[in-house]
């Protein structure tokens, strides 16, 4: 028995990494063009990499079927287990710094903003959760406005990791009742935000890691004077991103 998921990079490690200190084989399906470096990290924390169609949502329908081909539990990209394990972050966030009058959040699949959500809510902490978007995977913020799942035909972003076409309708259950808003930002300014974020900090954020300082920017006159968090999802990001960054 073993364990298979679709995943463009974080999630993919850390199944690797459980599945490895567990004694669990783990295989991850990821889209063609995947970063090759999140690829090798996969591999490198021992699981099997399958390269399968032309975007996420194309690998996490393969993920499925392959599961069922060779007898493995399918690990969803979106699990209130996972959004558990999540929100430790976010617990540790408010616990460090109190007082949050709103946390910007990255949304892929949407477990990251349902945790800042569920931990705002088991608080009781007056604070808005920002739910942040690309421009060109507008599926979650479409969703928000609608009030339901609203899929995309696209999600042509070289932001990543939320290049999501077709949301989970629990987590936009989620976001619908506890977000403020979702920012849609441009490739461009992602791009931009990127490169500051590494001038200024010395962190290498991968392109959704660096949304939600995009997102604050976009809105500074909102929150100035706020006491405002942005999430750093993750350092997956290869080199050839960043020099693609820098020159955009």
């Amino acid at each position: 028995m073993g364990l298979v998921s679709a995943s463009r990079g974080n999630h993919s490690q850390s199944l690797a990494y459980a599945g490895r200190a567990f004694g669990v084989p783990v295989t991850i399906v990821v889209p063609e063009g995947n970063s090759p470096d999140k690829n090798a990290a996969t591999e490198a924390f021992g699981a099997e990499v399958v390269v399968y169609g032309s975007d996420f949502q194309a690998a996490r329908e393969y993920s499925v079927q392959l599961g069922e081909e060779r007898g493995l539990v399918a690990v969803p990209p979106f699990h209130p287990w996972l959004v558990e394990g999540v929100a430790t972050y976010a617990a540790e966030l408010h616990e460090q710094v109190p007082g949050l009058e709103a946390v910007y959040v990255p949304v892929g699949m949407g477990t990251g903003v349902s945790a800042n959500i569920a931990v705002r809510d088991l608080l009781g902490l007056d604070c808005e959760i920002v739910g942040v978007v690309a421009d060109q995977a507008p599926a979650y913020a479409l969703s928000y406005a609608a009030g339901h799942v609203v899929a995309t035909d696209a999600a042509d972003t070289f932001v990543d990791g939320v290049a999501c076409r077709v949301p989970d309708a629990d987590a936009v259950a989620n976001v619908v009742a506890g977000c403020s808003r979702i920012v849609r930002i441009s490739e461009a300014d992602a791009a931009a935000a990127m490169v500051l974020m590494y001038r200024a900090t010395h962190n290498l954020a991968e392109p959704a890691g660096a949304l939600a300082l995009a997102a604050v920017l976009a809105e500074r006159d909102l929150v100035a004077g706020r006491k405002v968090a942005m999430v750093l999802t993750g350092g997956n990001c290869d080199l050839e991103v960043l020099e693609a960054a820098a020159r955009a």
